[in-house]
């Protein structure tokens, strides 16, 4: 099952929406849910449904992102306080 490739995924780049994991993983798109529904069940992500418009056209995806999973701060220069 693809769903180790999916929460891997997940933790290298944060927050994302179904087709874009679908995209850079190369597993087809109902695959992507599937495995996304299944860390859902287990409590491995948090999702939302989202409703973006493209050329006019509604275009219905899934944003998800680790539960509970702060990725490492970017390496350089930090902010000045």
């Amino acid at each position: 099952m693809h769903t180790p490739v999916v929460i891997q995924y997940l933790k290298k780049h944060g927050q994302l929406l179904d087709w874009e994991i679908a995209a850079a993983t190369a597993i087809p798109i109902e695959q992507v849910r599937i495995s996304l529904a299944e860390l859902l069940a287990q409590g491995e992500i948090s999702k939302c449904s989202v409703t973006s418009f493209k050329d006019g056209k509604s275009v219905e995806a899934i944003q998800c992102r680790i539960s509970g999973y702060f990725p490492p701060a970017a390496p350089g220069r930090k902010p000045s306080k």
